[in-house]
């Protein structure tokens, strides 16, 4: 498999390169040459298999030149070794839980997947890969605890200050050792904006071997189709395969949703469940993405007014609306909405959702309404509880800690802060050559 440039202005490279390089040097998003197409019997005993089998048959394809089979299917074992339980709201609705990995959000998943290739592709590198991450919530503590310790691998995590949760926050400048917290007086789109100026940086790319571990990188990407994969194997009711709805942020995760369904998985129509950061909602109103500034909410993960992944999206649908529309539908969902979605979720169905989750029940909700045929599946990608400054004075109720957050909240923050200001990264970057 090669991977081409979403610019076509650089060469195509396989998958190892695209995972050290993270971005193109054209600054453009790396694509698959072809999508992989599953086996049409055996997705249909795909609840014979287990996961590791079913990781290791959608990744395969991708990799399969530059990862020996037998280093991939211990690769994928080490990224799915925890529940995806698939959870009955009521006969319409359901939950895929995705947050029962270390740092309880869906990107555990993908972190432990790139770090565990990263590794194995530059065991006998003659200096340090220094992995260089924007985080709107979740990615830079998934990050930290996959990259932890690892040999020969810094890793430096740019966070918006005061726009992370509490929990969050703690995920990401606790960790010590190999994880540098940089606090950015910013967005998320400030912190992402500087990543990427750190990629196009002549000079950085002498001096430091740089790679990123965002959801714009391939080994991040690619895994987040196990979710679907793993929904569809828990899906009772094949006569009548499900929509999805996935809280949108950078739209990486949706991205490997939609490519998941072109490569077989049986889904209906997939929902893009928006915030109040609404720049894709619009674009499917008016046909026009206009990049906005990102607006503060209570599902902060999402506060993106520039998704990244979204051009994936368009290059998976050869940029036709026409085709787009009819397997997506996008919604933005107000911060009122969600607080009425976490409360509607515990009153009538004993469910605790985080804020995330709230907004893709939301827009599930608002899409049934129109086609009250469909059956659904919303993404739930956060344990509540790192959201409890948010979930808690909704409800009224204390949310138990889980012992390791315990533990966590009782940790020292570390973090240098900065403003945005690239001259300033690209200092402290080289200072920690």
């Amino acid at each position: 498999m090669k991977f081409y440039s979403l610019h076509k202005q650089s060469p195509v490279v396989n998958f190892k390169e695209a995972t050290i390089l993270g971005q193109a040097p054209d600054k453009g998003l790396y694509f698959p040459e072809f999508v992989p197409q599953l086996d049409k019997q055996w997705l249909h005993h795909i609840e014979n298999h287990s996961n590791e089998d079913i990781a290791f048959r959608l990744m395969y394809p991708y990799v399969k030149e530059d990862i020996p089979e037998e280093k991939l299917f211990e690769i994928v074992t080490a990224s799915v070794n925890f529940s995806l339980p698939l959870v009955r709201i009521h006969e319409d609705i359901f939950t895929l839980e995705l947050f029962h990995g270390n740092t309880l959000a869906f990107k555990d998943t993908g972190a432990r997947f790139m770090s565990r290739c990263l590794g194995y592709f530059v065991r006998n590198a003659d200096k340090k890969v220094t992995v260089l991450v924007a985080t709107s919530g979740d990615t830079g503590g998934a990050v930290a605890d996959g990259f932890f310790d690892v040999e020969a691998v810094d890793v430096v995590i740019l966070y918006p200050s005061g726009k992370v949760s509490s929990v969050q926050e703690q995920q990401l400048t606790t960790f010590g050792k190999n994880i540098t917290a940089i606090e950015v007086n910013g967005s998320f789109d400030d912190c992402q904006q500087l990543v990427k100026q750190a990629f196009a940086d002549e000079e950085l790319k002498k001096r430091l071997f740089l790679t990123s571990a965002n959801s714009i990188n391939v080994a991040r990407w690619l895994p987040q189709q196990f979710f679907y994969a793993f929904a569809w194997k828990q899906w009772n009711h094949k006569a009548t395969p499900p929509v999805i709805s996935v809280p949108s942020g950078n739209f990486g995760n949706i991205c490997a949703g939609l490519l998941a369904m072109k490569s077989g998985i049986p889904f209906n129509h997939f929902i893009a469940a928006c915030n109040a950061n609404d720049v894709v909602p619009k674009y499917f109103q008016q046909q026009t993405y206009k990049a906005q500034a990102p607006v503060a909410t209570l599902s902060n993960a999402m506060d993106v007014g520039d998704p990244s992944n979204f051009t994936r999206i368009l290059e998976l649908f050869k940029h036709d609306f026409n085709e787009l529309k009819k397997s997506v539908t996008a919604y933005s969902i107000s911060d009122e909405e969600t607080k009425q979605s976490i409360e509607e979720l515990f009153t009538k169905y004993r469910y605790t959702a985080d804020p995330h989750g709230a907004v893709g029940y939301a827009s599930l909700i608002r899409y049934l309404a129109k086609h009250p045929n469909e059956k659904g599946i919303f993404m739930e990608t956060a344990h509540p509880v790192k959201f409890y400054d948010v979930v808690e004075p909704i409800l009224g109720n204390r949310i138990k800690l889980p012992a390791a957050v315990q533990a966590l909240m009782q940790k020292q923050k570390v973090s240098t802060k900065m403003n945005v200001c690239f001259d300033d990264l690209k200092s402290y970057l080289i200072s920690k050559r």
